[in-house]
């Protein structure tokens, strides 16, 4: 008797202690949200691999979409003209976080919100454009990670005058609304004179005005191209490409994907990875640390990409130099 009722006690105590851990086994997943007002069209391959170089960074950190995170995207950040509809949109979705990419679209975001947790990929000059007080302490709500640096910008015109040596005239194609557009110009016009390179600025605001101005900058055989980093120009690479081409201009852009599109060469950062580095400080704000502690980090990965089938249309013999120097060759 006295056995049958310590087993039935047995029994109960193990049913209590199962149950908590089948009571937290069945509890929900905390979806948490993050809200991306990306730069492109969504149908852009440019897009489509930034958004997956950022779901595998967040992947490997442990999230997986459509079961803990949800993102909620806004494209074409470039047109000045819904950005501010966009990021409206964005921050009235309540997410956790939210990542952008160029300096206005974090700009169109913190007019709305001073409190959401903002990261951005690639934004040019973020201090000097006031996005954060400082890359070591950012302050306020927004921090990530910076675009290509004013130095290396001048690298371009001397890698422009290596693959063609009889450049005396390069028109720059920037974006004059954007701080970064003039920083850069300024670091191309820095190093111009001692390489005996005149430099002109054209600016990308829309798809005509380049070409009327591209157009009208070519003349001959001594003339060059550059194409600094902007979204402006970015959006309309495959016409920038077209016209070098037409022109038969040597050109030098600011990524490879002008490069992939049949561009001359190109000499940046990787900006696919700088989305995967984007997912790191996205993951430690939705762990619960502050955008304001997390430091602005420059860019890591610089590589050159060189497409040997433009060259040859070109008239170009590329050097040895500029061949082995490439982290990328395209045939």
């Amino acid at each position: 008797m006295k056995r049958r009722a310590f087993m039935t006690l047995l029994g109960g105590a193990a049913a209590t202690s199962t149950w908590p851990l089948a009571a937290r086994a069945q509890q929900p997943v905390r979806m948490r949200r993050i809200g991306a007002l990306m730069p492109l069209a969504a149908d852009d391959p440019v897009s489509r691999a930034q958004v997956a170089a950022f779901a595998q960074g967040l992947q490997e950190l442990g999230w997986t979409i459509g079961r803990n995170v949800r993102i909620d995207y806004r494209w074409g950040a470039s047109n000045t003209e819904t950005l501010g509809t966009s990021a409206a949109e964005l921050v009235a979705l309540a997410p956790d976080v939210i990542l952008a990419t160029t300096g206005s679209s974090v700009r169109a975001l913190q007019r709305v919100t001073r409190t959401v947790p903002i990261v951005f990929s690639g934004a040019l000059d973020p201090v000097g454009s006031g996005l954060v007080a400082s890359l070591a302490r950012p302050g306020g709500n927004t921090t990530g990670f910076s675009g290509i640096e004013y130095g290396p910008s001048g690298k371009w015109l001397e890698l422009l005058k290596q693959i063609a040596p009889q450049v005396t005239r390069a028109a720059i194609v920037r974006d004059p609304t954007a701080a970064g557009g003039s920083g850069q110009f300024g670091a191309i016009q820095a190093v111009a004179p001692p390489l005996g390179v005149e430099v002109s600025p054209v600016d990308a605001r829309d798809g005509g005005d380049i070409e009327r101005a591209i157009t009208a900058f070519a003349r001959g055989p001594n003339d060059g191209l550059i194409v600094t980093a902007s979204t402006a120009a970015s959006a309309h690479r495959k016409l920038i490409v077209m016209l070098a081409a037409r022109h038969r201009l040597a050109t030098v852009y600011s990524n490879r994907t002008y490069v992939a599109d049949g561009g001359l060469i190109s000499y940046g950062p990787d900006i696919i990875d700088m989305y995967r580095r984007a997912a790191g400080y996205v993951d430690r704000i939705l762990r619960g640390e502050k955008p304001a502690d997390l430091p602005v980090q420059a860019p890591t990965k610089y590589e050159t990409v060189l497409n040997l089938k433009t060259a040859k249309a070109l008239g170009l013999a590329v050097p040895d130099v500029v061949r082995l120097r490439a982290d990328e060759v395209i045939e």
